[in-house]
């Protein structure tokens, strides 16, 4: 390979491999700095947070939540999550009401002060698509080959260098009429 064609390729993969470390920071990194992603699944919150968006949610305590605030919380037996914005709170009976900026009404049922999963710390459109395809049987497929294809991608000029230097040890060229 030559040298314009490699510093080209390395150039390419290096971007390629850039891009997969910020998605996978972006993903799943970020649980080091204490925050849990969510998918928004639901226009319930639009325009605040697009259907599609993947949202930051920072751990909070509940005498922390004021009202007008977003927070993410476990909605019912079932373990669903949903972030609204909260519209009331019950401290005495520790509980806060809720309401999505897109819906007409307040939710039915209050949320209990212990369902608080955080409050939204910011939010990326659109890449919560690309979160909930790789997280199920299709996308989890297509996401492992596609880094197997991006390893190999990486090491390929490495192979063809390796397999020119073998080469020219096996059959060493005359310098002056000499062998070395």
């Amino acid at each position: 390979m030559n040298k314009t064609v490699k510093k080209i390729w390395n150039g390419i993969t290096t971007v390629l491999v850039a891009a997969v470390v910020l998605l996978a920071v972006l993903l799943v990194g970020v649980r080091l700095a204490g925050l849990q992603v969510y998918t928004i699944l639901s226009g319930s919150m639009e325009p605040t947070y697009p259907v599609g968006s993947l949202i930051y949610v920072k751990k909070i305590d509940p005498a922390d939540l004021q009202v007008g605030d977003p927070a993410t919380f476990v909605l019912n037996e079932e373990l669903v999550v949903a972030t609204h914005r909260v519209v009331d709170i019950d401290t005495e009976n520790q509980c806060f009401y809720t309401k999505g900026d897109a819906n007409d009404a307040p939710d039915a049922s209050p949320v209990h002060f212990n369902n608080l999963l955080g409050k939204p710390v910011f939010s990326i459109p659109y890449l919560g698509y690309v979160a909930n395809y790789i997280q199920t049987p299709p996308g989890m497929y297509i996401a492992i080959a596609a880094g197997g294809v991006l390893l190999l991608l990486v090491f390929l000029p490495d192979l063809f260098d390796d397999d020119k230097k073998k080469r020219r040890k096996a059959h060493p060229r005359a310098c002056g009429g000499r062998n070395e």
